[in-house]
């Protein structure tokens, strides 16, 4: 059988492997029934929770969109009633960060990537259940962050610069802290609005979404290169991640015709290629965590979110010879990083496994790089 024939069978393996492993672990083991609650990392076993220290929105937000897309409707539903139980802000508005391990608020930050997973997962929830009150959460959220989150242009040329982008954190009343905006929470942003407009059917949501990438193109991209930077270009210590190049250019292709006006297609293009040269280990096929401005590996750490952008990444690559490679790296990505037990969240570039417990936020990657498979 030939490595490309070959792909659906691999792919399937590792979808058995969620669903009679993964699954189950986060229903089990990992989920606190007192609270209900996703803990936040199970140990190396699989069966036995690290102790709890805080709960995290996005990770009971991830959890959410993992059981959702599984179809397990009654695990869903507890999932959203505990997001709107503990992290709404009643007083605010908005999300919390995280509470502590009674369920109180520990940290009230206003975190967008935190919002941006709101909107996503009960995106997903209320397109699978028919649920309104999701639908009704992903607007107010997606209201919360165009009307608290965005940078506004007048105030400052430096703002002038950075205008149709959304700060990365705020205050637990909306007030401005420093820092200039990240990619890495407007890319989950995209990734929402793609999905709240995919289950919604909100136009609302195109006119934000081209805004929002038109930004990030003017902003993030970096020229000689095509990726997409951490920092705004020009930033002091800016540096790339292959796996982020991987995980936009999926997007790209998710979105389609809607933001082929922004301006991220064609450099999101060579940042494939750029990320795979560089950021790919020729021989085990990992993918490092981060290189500099001119491809030098700066961190060869292989998380596997990474490794699972880059299978997503290459499943939908228009041409047929990259995606010739696809067959392999699932093979190579079930040896290195999948487990009896669930999997292994890092490894080094030589194959040592630098951590052994499995995150709550991990099977949202699994979930949607499987999908793409």
């Amino acid at each position: 059988m030939s490595r490309s024939a070959s792909t659906p069978a691999t792919a399937l393996s590792l979808r058995e492997h969620f669903a009679r492993v993964v699954l189950p672990a986060w229903r089990g083991a990992g989920f606190n029934e007192a609270l209900n609650l996703p803990y936040e990392a199970l140990a190396a076993d699989g069966r036995r929770p690290l102790p709890a220290v805080r709960y995290r929105a996005m990770a009971c937000a991830r959890q959410l969109f993992v059981f959702a897309q599984a179809g397990e409707a009654d695990h869903a539903q507890r999932l959203f009633e505990a997001l709107l139980h503990y992290f709404q802000d009643r007083k605010n508005g908005g999300w919390f960060y995280s509470v502590d391990a009674q369920g109180a608020p520990l940290d009230t930050t206003k975190d967008l990537y935190t919002h941006a997973f709101v909107v996503f997962a009960c995106a997903e929830h209320g397109a699978r259940s028919g649920n309104r009150d999701a639908f009704d959460i992903v607007h107010r959220t997606s209201s919360i962050i165009q009307d608290r989150f965005a940078v506004r242009a007048g105030a400052h040329a430096a703002q002038d610069n950075l205008h149709g982008l959304y700060r990365a954190a705020l205050g637990v009343d909306f007030s401005t802290v420093p820092g200039a905006p990240l990619q890495n929470p407007l890319m989950h942003l995209t990734e929402a609005w793609l999905a709240a407009r995919q289950a919604t059917g909100d136009a609302a949501f195109d006119t934000a979404l081209e805004r929002l990438c038109s930004a990030v193109a003017r902003t993030f991209v970096h020229t000689p290169t095509g990726c997409i930077a951490e920092l705004p270009v020009g930033s002091a210590d800016n540096w790339l991640e292959p796996g982020h190049q991987f995980e936009w250019f999926w997007l790209m292709r998710q979105a389609g015709a809607l933001l082929e006006q922004s301006g991220l297609e064609a450099p999101l293009s060579r940042a494939f290629v750029f990320a795979q040269r560089h950021g790919v280990d020729a021989t085990t096929g990992g993918v490092a965590l981060t290189l500099d401005e001119h491809g030098a590996i700066r961190d060869a750490t292989q998380r596997i979110w990474a490794q699972s952008e880059y299978l997503r990444a290459l499943a939908v690559h228009p041409d047929a010879r990259v995606r010739a490679a696809l067959a392999q790296q699932i093979e190579r990505f079930s040896e290195r990083f999948v487990s009896p037990q669930g999997w292994f969240e890092c490894r080094t570039a030589t194959g040592e496994v630098t951590r052994d417990d499995m995150p709550s936020t991990t099977p949202y990657h699994l979930a949607t790089a499987y999908a793409a498979l």
